[in-house]
């Protein structure tokens, strides 16, 4: 692996997929992309709760982008989750404003830029009977990326 492109979220499944993700590019050199995403919706939904703490704290937090928003949630999440590692791994935190129906072709236009090898994304749980369940983006992803993808399971 040269370059992995490891889509994050929120989640513990997300975080223990960064932690593989980081000891695979750390073993083989590589350097990490991280892409952490936000919809509008949640770019509105931040805006408010903004808005309502500014009212009640008498201050302000100054204009941000949802881009920005974006990238300033994957670098928290990467430390976060990286400074229990014993190395430092090589990444970079890229960040977009995403409708939901279009991640899958975000990933996949965001891994072929910048020449990722290796795709690191979350599935969904397993079915009863214990087989995998793949999301739409999950399986898009699988299907459609011209390299090596590991997923994690929520």
């Amino acid at each position: 692996m040269q370059r992995g492109l490891v889509v994050i979220d929120d989640t513990e499944t997300h975080r223990n997929l960064l932690e593989e993700a980081s000891r695979f590019a750390r073993n083989t050199d590589a350097k990490l992309i991280l892409f952490s995403w936000i919809t509008p919706e949640q770019f509105e939904e931040q805006l408010d709760a903004l808005a309502t703490a500014e009212e009640t704290e008498r201050t302000s937090y100054g204009e941000f982008t949802a881009q920005e928003a974006a990238v300033q949630f994957g670098e928290k999440f990467a430390k976060e989750t990286l400074s229990k590692m014993v190395d430092d791994v090589e990444y970079e935190v890229v960040g977009d404003v995403v409708e939901s129906d279009e991640l899958g072709s975000m990933i996949l236009d965001l891994a072929e830029k910048r020449g990722c090898d290796h795709a690191f994304i979350g599935g969904q749980k397993r079915s009863p009977t214990g087989k995998a369940l793949f999301g739409d983006i999950t399986q898009r992803v699988i299907l459609n990326f011209d390299g090596l993808v590991t997923t994690a399971m929520d």
